[in-house]
């Protein structure tokens, strides 16, 4: 499986000498990083992180959602040697107290909608199956689940056919509800929108980065109406998304992004 470490030592000499090119040359080419797709959230002091086969989330015991969920996909994981699991599962590493079963969300009006995908992780009967962890959903309008979220989870594993893509989804609160909350023993928030961002071209030396909002709606638009800058996304959810990555390069790649290189310019 493809994982990567980040050399400190020898990256913070290269990049003081160097122009942004060259720091990319540098990061891509001699050096790893070690989980690059694990964002720093400013919501630590709710937030329990857990590591599973196919994803990590950092999971907030208030509102008892995921603050993100983040995963490598890369073309060696989108084989489909394991079924699609069928039932949602309490994360069996999360403290009882915390641990909703998938029967709060039944005649919620609102999806179980998966962050990471169950088609991200049919590599692995395992990661199929923790996929189904409630830490890994949110209640979800059906139609954005069904519609315009799951293209652009297609749309992830079609860039994932070329090179590696990392990616953090999650919720996004409103400092009111609007949607107020759901479940019969526990309260679950109702987000009000959620995000994704998505990094590909390390590996490459062409970093690219784009970031999306969806509202917590139905929708029918073509994918690039949802795009935001990464550091848009970060303004709104206070998560630092890509922090492994040297500064310069991510400062570069969280200002902008470009159509283009996504094909989302159609």
């Amino acid at each position: 499986m493809k994982k990567t470490f980040l050399l400190l030592a020898l990256c913070l000499g290269l990049f003081t000498s160097c122009g942004f090119e060259e720091r990319i040359k540098a990061q891509t080419e001699q050096t790893e990083i070690e989980n690059l797709e694990i964002p720093q959230s400013k919501q630590t002091n709710n937030e329990i992180i857990l590591h599973h086969k196919g994803y990590s989330v950092g999971y907030n015991t208030k509102n008892l959602l995921p603050n993100w969920v983040a995963w490598e996909l890369y073309k060696e994981k989108l084989t489909e040697d394991a079924s699609r699991y069928k039932k949602f599962l309490p994360d069996p590493d999360l403290p009882q107290e915390y641990a909703i079963t998938t029967h709060e969300y039944t005649h919620s009006g609102w999806n179980r909608g998966h962050m990471c995908p169950a088609a991200d992780n049919k590599w692995d009967a395992d990661a199929m199956k923790e996929s189904f962890y409630t830490t890994n959903i949110c209640p979800q309008n059906e139609n954005l689940n069904k519609g315009d979220w799951n293209d652009l989870e297609e749309a992830c594993r079609e860039w994932a056919m070329s090179e590696s893509v990392y990616i953090v989804c999650g919720p996004v609160l409103y400092k009111e509800p609007v949607y107020g909350f759901i479940g019969k023993e526990f309260e679950i928030r109702v987000p009000e929108a959620f995000y994704k961002v998505v990094l590909k071209g390390v590996e490459s030396g062409n970093p690219q980065a784009i970031g999306f909002i969806f509202k917590n709606q139905s929708g029918n638009n073509k994918l690039y109406k949802y795009v935001n800058t990464i550091d848009e996304v970060e303004r709104i959810t206070g998560i630092d998304f890509f922090p492994a990555l040297d500064d310069e390069i991510e400062t570069q790649v969280e200002a902008k992004y470009d159509l283009e290189q996504w094909e989302l310019n159609r």
